[in-house]
């Protein structure tokens, strides 16, 4: 059995493109559309429908495809349906593409952060099981609406954190659960600010880097304390004057989220900072992303970013990370199927297949950012936003008791 997937998207994630080139980043042959056509390949998808809001870019999207997929490994099909056609501009296409999707097909969406509530509404209304990359919404209150909707019509509903299904922390979050309380966490997550290029048709004016970068850590460390801790107050801060100069728009270029944790059993505190900028240098890796985290009885860290493999070229040095996306083929073919971007949406095709088919696939759906799970998540991050719009006043996590792991709301102190 395959599954029919629709994605929501036509940017740099899903195709290697934006503005009408190739990317200058990590991403540079996109990760979903090649994924979803490995995946058919292997069987497990049947029909890609792509759409977006300019019918002008599909030309060259299949051109990339063609000449850096299809001619490039071997036995994979690059092709797929279209939203709109070439010479339209239609910014409710996506409604169109809804609309030819049968109830229990899969919908990848990957759109400006304000949109992906209505999106993943309508697609959860019309019987399809829903990945949306992160974050899954800006607010607690749209979040619960949708996961109510989600569990109603007994749909997969998840957020693509690909982070995971990185061997580094799938490991350290195994290891944590034997140190005890947890004690501090920090993170930090930056991208070179040549990516506001990338960004400018919807940074500082759908959303912030918080959402963007911060919600990868704030995600594995909700993961991470499962069950176990909650957070109970944000406070955040932020630093400006790049970003605004570069795109004539008032945002943050670096921002920290500073939480207080509660320890449930023992009612010890905890806190977390987590920090994310998009005003970083070019250096040897497109991401800097690593992580120190404390317990009660040992520590852990992560560098993501450097994991001892490097390459000198005539064009320059580079810290590689084939563990995300490995795109040189092997003998012909495409040789990524165990990188932890490849198998974020893979789990999720997946899992979604095995409810298409009536069944729960409790060891590949217990690895994805299910709604029903990640609520602290959202609420994180929305606390984060109120905050700095308050000019860094502490916002408050409210909880139904003293017991409760699952966010009631959000409150200004």
């Amino acid at each position: 059995m395959s599954i029919d997937v629709l994605i929501i998207g036509t940017g740099e994630y899903v195709t290697g493109l934006t503005h009408g080139s190739v990317i200058d980043s990590d991403k540079s042959l996109g990760v979903i559309g090649i994924v979803l056509f490995d995946l058919r390949r292997r069987g497990l998808v049947n029909t890609i429908r792509i759409c977006g809001q300019r019918g002008n870019r599909f030309p060259l999207i299949r051109k990339h495809f063609r000449k850096n997929i299809a001619d490039t490994y071997q036995e994979m099909n690059v092709e797929f349906t279209q939203y709109p056609e070439d010479d339209e501009y239609d910014s409710r296409a996506w409604h169109h593409a809804l609309a030819e999707m049968a109830a229990g097909g899969a919908v990848i969406i990957v759109t400006p952060d304000d949109s992906h509530y209505e999106m993943a509404k309508a697609a959860l209304e019309k019987g399809l099981q829903v990945l949306v990359v992160k974050p899954l919404v800006k607010s607690l209150k749209e979040h619960q609406a949708l996961n109510t909707l989600a569990q109603k019509h007994n749909l997969l509903l998840a957020t693509e954190m690909h982070k995971r299904f990185d061997p580094f922390y799938m490991d350290a979050r195994d290891r944590a659960e034997n140190l005890g309380d947890f004690s501090h966490f920090y993170s930090y997550m930056s991208q070179p600010k040549h990516q506001l290029d990338t960004f400018s048709q919807w940074a500082g004016k759908s959303s912030d880097i918080s959402y963007y970068l911060n919600s990868h850590h704030v995600d594995w460390l909700v993961w991470c304390l499962s069950g176990r801790t909650r957070p109970e107050t944000v406070s955040a801060l932020a630093a400006t004057g790049v970003a605004s100069n570069k795109l004539g728009v008032e945002m943050e270029d670096t921002i920290t989220l500073n939480v207080q944790w509660r320890n449930l059993g023992t009612h010890h505190l905890a806190m977390s900072s987590h920090t994310a900028s998009w005003i970083a240098p070019k250096t040897d890796a497109h991401s800097q992303q690593r992580f120190f985290y404390m317990g009660h009885e040992g520590e852990l860290q992560v560098d993501q970013a450097h994991r001892g493999y490097q390459q000198s070229t005539s064009a320059g040095y580079a810290s590689l990370n084939p563990l995300f996306m490995k795109y040189t083929p092997t003998n012909g073919y495409f040789s990524g199927q165990q990188g932890y971007g490849y198998l974020s949406i893979a789990y999720f095709i997946e899992a979604a297949l095995a409810r298409k088919k009536g069944e729960w696939n409790i060891m590949l759906e217990e690895r994805l950012a299910k709604a029903s799970e990640t609520q602290q998540v959202t609420a994180i991050l929305e606390a984060g936003r109120q905050s700095l719009d308050a000019g860094g006043k502490i916002t408050r996590i409210a909880y139904t008791d003293g017991a409760s792991i699952v966010p009631a709301y959000i409150s200004a102190e």
